[in-house]
């Protein structure tokens, strides 16, 4: 399989940064991926980095929406596998959310972000209800995949969750700022992530500079092993592919070992 991670900036103009997005895909799927992913917030700035001036809501959409309808249109055309993220509203309420559309364009489901941080320029509990579906994996044309957005990385219970599910792949859409952690911390985490719990994991983050905000891109993909597979550079849009072989799974440490001989009863709360 080949994944296609879209490293790209978005300005305030949503029809134009979907249209980027869009062209984006046409080209991801002109050079062989399967699978394509977009970063958090995809097509719109990053909202959390100041507070809301009025309701979120009337910034978000539904899911299916606008966007979905044109990202699936595409989907199903291309015939690609699409992971993307949005500021949804549902019920009331808003979340910060992941549509997957599957290779025919048909949506598979949402992931909503469960865990939602607040700390200066990431105003996000002012923006975002905590997400309300658990750790879903999806049956995609591509094989079985989690996604984990953005915070929830952090949850080393959330990660386990989709690995006890049967995640294959697991999609992470980031928005990181240059300097907000230190050199190399979140790749080491996503990649023992990776080995803890036998599975890709294909970290998406956005990039360009924003108001508050300057995001540093270096997506990258890492396999069960927990070795980078492929990582983009600082500061610059483009297109990271990577070639996958989901069956390296099976053979992996996690899935032959430590999966096997877990002890959930020991653990409390863990799954």
């Amino acid at each position: 399989m080949r994944i296609a991670l879209i490293q790209q900036p978005a300005g305030s103009d949503r029809e134009a940064n979907l249209a980027r997005g869009l062209d984006a895909l046409d080209r991801a799927a002109g050079s062989g991926a399967d699978l394509a992913c977009f970063a958090e917030l995809a097509f719109d700035p990053f909202h959390p980095q100041r507070p809301p001036d009025g309701p979120p809501l009337e910034l978000a959409e539904p899911i299916p929406g606008p966007t979905t309808d044109a990202l699936a249109t595409r989907a199903a055309e291309l015939g690609v596998v699409v992971v993307a993220n949005l500021l949804e509203g549902d019920g009331g309420r808003t979340y910060d959310a992941s549509p997957v559309l599957d290779a025919d364009g048909s949506l598979l489901g949402v992931t909503r972000m469960v865990h939602v941080p607040d700390y200066p320029r990431f105003h996000e509990k002012r923006w975002y209800a905590p997400g309300d579906r658990g750790a879903p994996v999806y049956e995609t044309a591509v094989g079985r995949l989690g996604v984990a957005i953005c915070y929830d990385r952090h949850y080393p219970e959330y990660l386990r969750a989709l690995a006890v599910a049967g995640a294959e792949l697991v999609v992470v859409p980031q928005a990181g700022a240059v300097d907000e952690w230190p050199e190399g911390l979140f790749e080491a985490e996503m990649r023992t992530a990776a080995f803890q719990n036998g599975y890709f994991v294909a970290l998406v983050n956005r990039v360009g500079e924003e108001e508050r905000l300057t995001f540093a891109g270096e997506s990258f993909v890492c396999d069960p092993a927990g070795a980078v597979l492929a990582r983009a550079p600082r500061l610059e849009e483009m297109i990271l592919y990577a070639e996958v072989d989901l069956a390296e799974v099976e053979r992996s440490h996690a899935r032959r070992l430590f999966l096997p001989d877990r002890r959930p009863g020991l653990y409390g709360d863990w799954p």
